[in-house]
């Protein structure tokens, strides 16, 4: 646990969490701790026991605002896209009028992100400090939806050159990982638009115009992937599309060699019956020249198939 006296972007650490209960002369307390230390902090902060519950048996939580007497509990969900995976890191937020308390089970790049831009706004309040936590952490939805339409363009440049089997995998398992990032944002477009709309004691009516900006945002990104699922869509019928066209590819080059030995088969087969008197055996060469009559004929007719740009 670590707590941290914030006065105008400047931190100061604090060593004994009972000061926290006490307001600053000027600016906030920020507590950052895991969910067992939620048992120290609870009496200490009158947190509500059922928010408390949430964050010590609850890994991954629907975002969500609540309103309690003395603090509101927030949660919020930060994407982590590591190795072609997509990780959620739920940050719970318990905001004060003179303390903001965050727990995570796990690190969450924004926590760190946020420092230099709290020095650099000389943020002095706990409701603008859940502003620029808030920010960074749409703004990252937006990095997040980039690289996944650069993975969708790659997946089609891929298909389009060369279709293999596992693309369908790639396809299906992208999909479904769209549709659970989507599932998690809609509640969370939500969250924000309450704190843009509500009138809410402890956050200063002059940020919901900020908030609702990034509720905008918000939006923005769910309707990019309502695009990437569409996107998606599209992919699967490209492979189809080139698995069937690669099937009948391979079908007119067969059909074309077939059609080639159709007549040397039967040149062969006539040869081959044990008949007296056929046509040039009586000549001492004539195997020889049937073979280069039955080459010239195969030479021949693949050269009007590829003519006819059939092969």
């Amino acid at each position: 646990m670590k707590v941290r006296l914030v006065q105008k972007g400047v931190f100061t650490l604090v060593e004994n969490v009972a000061e926290a209960l006490i307001q600053p002369v000027n600016g906030f307390y920020w507590i950052d701790a895991s969910p067992e230390e939620l048992e120290t902090l609870q009496p200490l902060f009158h947190l509500h026991e059922l928010a408390v519950e949430d964050c010590l048996q609850e890994e991954e939580q629907r975002p969500k605002l609540e309103i309690h007497e003395g603090h509101y509990f927030i949660v919020v969900n930060s994407i982590r896209f590591d190795d072609e995976e997509f990780f959620f890191r739920a940050v719970n937020i318990f905001l004060g009028k003179h303390f903001i308390i965050t727990v995570t089970r796990q690190k969450v790049n924004e926590l760190r992100a946020v420092k230099p831009v709290l020095w650099e706004e000389e943020v002095d309040s706990p409701d603008r400090f859940l502003y620029h936590l808030a920010d960074l952490i749409v703004d990252n939805y937006f990095n997040v939806a980039d690289r996944i339409e650069d993975k969708i363009e790659k997946l089609e440049e891929d298909i389009l050159r060369h279709t293999r089997k596992t693309h369908l995998n790639e396809i299906i398992g992208l999909r479904s990982e769209i549709l659970y990032l989507k599932k998690v944002l809609m509640p969370q477009k939500e969250v924000i638009g309450m704190l843009a709309r509500k009138e809410l004691r402890l956050i200063d009516g002059t940020l919901q115009k900020y908030f609702a900006d990034m509720h905008e945002n918000a939006v923005k990104v769910t309707e990019s992937f309502d695009t990437f699922r569409d996107l998606m869509g599209n992919l699967r019928e490209a492979y189809q599309s080139s698995i069937a066209s690669r099937a009948n590819e391979i079908m007119r080059v067969f059909t074309a060699v077939t059609t080639i030995f159709i007549p040397l088969t039967f040149i062969t087969g006539v040869y081959g019956m044990n008949l007296m008197n056929l046509p040039g055996e009586q000549y001492p060469h004539f195997a020889i020249v049937l073979i280069i009559v039955m080459a010239l004929l195969a030479v021949g007719m693949f050269a009007l198939f590829r003519k006819k740009e059939w092969l």
